[in-house]
């Protein structure tokens, strides 16, 4: 089973949401994407995501080019907010699927306001995708 998780800059969100998802299951291809991939990964990303068990400092952000030639079970955006615009894959996919979150890079405030973002959005995308992961993906595996 593939997977490709998609967002704009490929640094928070869809590296929160690989990391998670590989780790409920090791035997899927997870990838993640993004469309203006920022080349980076978000520190705070990879240390909130250290702190739930995960390490995700030796993923890579990556454009959503690389992955256009591929077939794909899976392609799931992540991008959350009116003011964002959702990348659109045009590759092979069997199903797509948005499930959307807040991007806590734009969090603005004091540093614990700021990292509380993180924790929450981190947690938001830890549930739902071990629902996607329970509900969708493990009945076909």
């Amino acid at each position: 089973m593939k997977v490709l998780i998609l967002c704009t800059g490929n640094s928070c969100r869809s590296q929160m949401a690989h990391g998670f998802l590989q780790s409920f299951d090791p035997g899927l291809t997870v990838c993640s994407a993004g469309t203006n991939a920022s080349g980076k990964l978000s520190s705070k990303a990879v240390e909130v995501m250290k702190e739930a068990g995960i390490d995700i400092s030796h993923h890579t952000s990556d454009s959503v080019d690389k992955y256009l030639n591929d077939q794909w079970d899976y392609v799931i955006t992540v991008c959350g907010g009116a003011n964002e615009t959702c990348p659109a894959f045009l590759g092979k996919v069997k199903h797509r699927l948005h499930i959307g979150f807040d991007d806590p890079s734009h969090a603005t405030g004091t540093d614990e306001f700021i990292w509380s973002e993180f924790i929450r959005v981190r947690d938001e995308i830890k549930e739902a995708f071990y629902n996607l992961y329970i509900h969708e993906i493990k009945p076909q595996l």
